[in-house]
């Protein structure tokens, strides 16, 4: 019989995936939009600290979300075309994220 591991950050077993949950909601995540080429809108997400398979699922999601293309960055963020603010923010916050206004 396999013994269950607990969570270092809940003390619950890892199995109810409480820990994720709690991580994400601890995580300050910040919007901007910056101007790109031809004075186009790019919104970036910041602040997520994240391991690269995650973030790229978390990007595919508010993707899908939004309708809009994006990519993630090497530094961790996720750029989105467009301007998204009240609908990217409420999309983190449906994702577990506390969004800084």
């Amino acid at each position: 019989m396999a013994k269950d591991t607990l969570s270092e950050i809940t003390g619950l077993p890892d199995d109810l995936g409480i820990g994720d949950d709690l991580a994400r909601s601890q995580q300050r995540v910040s919007i901007r939009v910056d101007s790109r080429r031809y004075g186009k809108p790019m919104t970036v997400v910041e602040g997520l600290d994240l391991p690269d398979d995650e973030l790229s699922s978390l990007a595919s999601t508010l993707k899908r979300t939004l309708a809009v293309g994006g990519t993630t960055t090497a530094d961790g963020s996720i750029e989105l075309q467009g301007e998204h603010g009240t609908r990217l923010e409420a999309a983190l916050r449906d994702e577990g994220f506390d969004v800084e206004t």
